[in-house]
């Protein structure tokens, strides 16, 4: 198969250090980080293109009609998170296609690993039907995995044309 293998890479003990503690440096550098639940990611609010042009309205309307503001609204607080969001902004991108890309290779990387899995597996199975030795208790191990298939069925036999 031309796709047994998609992705041949290794990472040396060394490497791995120094990126975790790259990633150790951003999250120092990032202490207010937080962490959602899958809930509350679905409940909170989003803002897309049209929700900043709103906000860039709001601003401006919020600077030059402060009568409107609610008591309850601390603008300088509404300000630091505009400055935050904006400063995430400028590295978000980079770090989300990094993301991205780490679930793809692993993706990959699962993927090689599967195939391989599967091409000893469907070999063990292959042995055990011949009646090689060990084969059978790999198999019936081995097959815990694939519960409620019944195996290789036959091809149905179709009838020749030419028969009749």
């Amino acid at each position: 198969m031309p796709n047994d293998n998609l992705i041949s890479a290794s990472i040396s003990a060394e490497d791995i250090q120094a990126v975790k503690d790259a990633l150790a440096l951003v999250r120092d550098k990032l202490p207010f980080l937080v962490s959602l639940h899958p809930q509350e990611r679905r409940e909170m609010a989003k803002m897309g293109e049209k929700s900043i042009g709103f906000d860039e309205k709001c601003t401006l309307y919020m600077s030059n009609h402060a009568e409107f503001v609610p008591g309850f609204l601390d603008l300088a607080e509404v300000a630091r998170d505009r400055a935050l969001r904006a400063r995430i902004l400028e590295f978000w991108s980079t770090l989300n296609a990094l993301t991205q890309q780490v679930d793809d290779t692993l993706m990959v990387v699962n993927q090689d690993i599967w195939m391989a899995n599967l091409a000893y597996y469907q070999s063990v199975r292959e042995a055990a039907k011949r009646g090689r030795p060990n084969a059978q208790t790999l198999y019936d191990d081995l097959r815990t995995r694939f519960p409620g298939g019944g195996g290789v069925k036959a091809a149905p036999v179709v009838a020749d044309a030419q028969a009749r």
